[in-house]
């Protein structure tokens, strides 16, 4: 293989610089011509494909975003635009590709391959950490970590005036973020899309902390709840507490932005030197991964339609933390 492709797609995560960063100098390192196509699938579609050299991802590890940008595009799902996607690749020699995002940006890279064949290897690149076939994925460590600081300044004001917070955290299909931010915020409820966790058990549970003194509560509330958003929740439970002194925050995308933790880094780092090596060694259509501390690879098809099942025991763990 004597070039490869890099871009990145769908939501940005903290760390994909690092990844990018990553990429460029194992496929230097190999001797192998690396480009960098702008804005995922629709900067393929469109050719905004540049090559990259060493000093093209100098100073960058630190950045959050995307130096590459990210799209998500809906020419790219018809057939029409993957042609076009491949003959722009094609007029440059590109031999594989290097996809970094979530089951979204998977899902096209299959459907990819199976029509043209090009080889392609995918690093998990999204905050949710839903992603089958990976302990973590590239911004999950630092969205937790940005989410937390701004629950523990919430925190400090709720004890200030007794309220009550309902905080709405990114996860629209799922709780990893969410369940966390409640053991490490000390939050007294967390309600997440894997559990049903209904207006009345907060009623009930908010009743009880009064009784027992408690003069303030955090509740985490994952945007993908089945009670629906935080201001939802909190109008639900304002309606049967009509004493509550209660408030709503988002965080929204804030949680997708910022510097990447040291843990990011090295996630980021190890993953991208696994894409281009794994395309060295003849691997393709899969996701490079990390579990129980081991690099793995995982099918394309596995890691976008194979369910990763949160622990129940960090579940339990906010019941037992919030009495």
């Amino acid at each position: 293989m004597k070039k490869i492709g890099v871009f990145t797609s769908g939501g940005d995560a903290p760390g994909m610089n690092a990844c990018i960063r990553a990429i460029v100098r194992t496929a230097v390192y190999h001797g192998i011509e690396v480009y960098g196509i702008r804005r995922g699938y629709n900067g393929m579609i469109k050719g905004e494909i540049s090559k990259l050299e060493s000093y093209s991802v100098s100073n960058i590890i630190q950045k959050g975003g995307t130096i590459l940008r990210s799209a998500r595009s809906k020419d790219f799902m018809t057939k029409e635009g993957r042609k076009t996607a491949y003959e722009q690749l094609q007029k440059l020699g590109i031999e594989g590709l290097v996809a970094i995002g979530g089951d979204g940006t998977f899902t096209g890279a299959n459907i990819f391959f199976e029509e043209y064949g090009l080889p392609t290897i995918g690093a998990p690149g999204t905050i949710d950490n839903d992603l089958y076939g990976t302990d973590y994925t590239i911004g999950y460590d630092t969205a937790v970590n940005t989410a937390l600081d701004a629950i523990d300044k919430i925190r400090d004001t709720a004890d200030s005036h007794d309220r009550v917070f309902f905080i709405e955290v990114m996860g629209r299909d799922s709780g990893y973020i969410a369940i966390p931010c409640a053991i490490g915020g000390g939050a007294e409820i967390v309600m997440i899309p894997e559990t049903d966790t209904s207006i009345d058990y907060v009623v009930d549970t908010l009743r009880t902390g009064w009784s027992r003194s408690k003069t303030s509560f955090i509740v985490i509330v994952a945007e993908g709840d089945a009670e629906g958003s935080a201001t939802e929740v909190a109008n639900k439970v304002q309606e049967a507490l009509p004493h509550m002194d209660a408030r709503v925050t988002i965080l929204g995308h804030v949680q997708r932005g910022g510097s990447p933790t040291a843990a990011d880094r090295m996630l980021a780092s190890q993953l991208g030197i696994a894409c281009v090596e794994g395309l060295i060694s003849g691997r393709q259509n899969e996701m490079a991964g990390i579990i129980d501390g081991k690099l793995t690879y995982t099918p394309f098809i596995d890691t976008i339609t194979k369910d990763k099942p949160i622990n129940p025991e960090f579940i339990n763990m906010v019941n037992i933390l919030s009495v």
